[in-house]
């Protein structure tokens, strides 16, 4: 979720879903390059409200040495859980061999997942890593399932879609349910990702395919109340892009960054007739000033 969701959109979602959800979250991803991250820098990502959840520090690399150091720095800077990339398509990612580039290459992924658990072995926090289906086809999903969790990874989570695939619409979670069984003799739990647009589809998830949790990311940025199930009303949608837009002030890039979320919003009687109007202003003060009056006028 780089580029799309922060610290400040995390701490709201998280506070708006009540005590039945028993989920938490991870950070958007930190890349690791070929030197170990320091703890301060990590302590000022995974700074912020968690509202008694865990937030795990997620991180994103190749240099095995340099990532692993740089779990055992996380967990220096107050980390509850680890997570590994393995995910991202992005070209950036590719170019460096990180992220969803080791799905080709299932012993190096593995050796990478044994590094980190190592790094972490006795600190008593726990690796998760974050899979595809596979680069540009799901053949090798068993392998690497495997390898990650006879490498350490004490949850797996796995997105049901290969590289290739990107963020296409099309979910295919018989995928999920291999990958549950690839996990079974290690005992390791598997996290459904893909293909959740709604509360329901949460348990449909579980029933269909053996996952014992469930990720959801572009749901969230529709509906940030999709964890728990509630109904929002048009005010409390308001008070969330008024508590949003006044966090995030007028740092550059505020005006983009809102109206991404205006254009996936979902949740609530809003952004009806307002978001052709929203998603039609340019500056950032422009943005702004609109959220601040549909606010007052519902005086939030």
């Amino acid at each position: 979720m780089e580029g799309v969701t922060d610290r400040l959109f995390r701490s709201l979602v998280l506070a708006r879903n009540g005590p039945e959800w028993l989920g938490g979250a991870t950070t958007e991803f930190v890349r690791v390059t070929d030197e170990p991250l320091r703890v301060r820098h990590l302590e000022r990502e995974h700074a912020g409200e968690h509202h008694g959840r865990p937030v795990g520090l997620q991180l994103m690399g190749s240099d095995v040495s340099a990532v692993a150091a740089s779990a055992a720095a996380a967990v220096a800077a107050g980390a509850p859980f680890v997570d590994l990339n393995f995910g991202c398509p992005a070209k950036g990612a590719l170019r460096g061999c990180a992220g969803s580039a080791l799905l080709d290459d299932p012993p190096a992924l593995g050796a990478l997942v044994a590094a980190c658990a190592k790094a972490l072995e006795g600190s008593g926090v726990p690796l998760t890593a974050k899979l595809r289906a596979g680069g540009d086809n799901d053949t090798l999903l068993e392998e690497l399932v495997a390898r990650a969790a006879d490498a350490g990874a004490a949850l797996i989570t796995m997105h049901c879609r290969t590289r290739k695939e990107g963020y296409r619409d099309t979910a295919d979670w018989r995928r999920l349910e291999r990958a549950v069984q690839a996990a079974a003799p290690a005992g390791v739990p598997i996290c459904g990702n893909g293909g959740i647009d709604s509360h329901a589809d949460i348990e449909r998830l579980f029933n269909e395919t053996g996952c014992r949790f469930a990720m959801i990311g572009r749901a969230a940025l529709a509906d940030p109340w999709v964890f728990s199930g509630k109904e929002a009303t048009r005010t409390e949608v308001l008070a969330f892009f008024h508590e949003y837009s006044t966090g995030l002030g007028t740092r550059l890039g505020t005006a983009s960054r809102l109206k991404q979320l205006i254009s996936y919003w979902q949740a609530g009687d809003f952004l009806g007739q307002e978001r052709r109007g929203l998603l039609r202003l340019n500056s950032d003060s422009e943005v702004l000033a609109a959220i601040e009056r549909l606010a007052s006028e519902s005086q939030i």
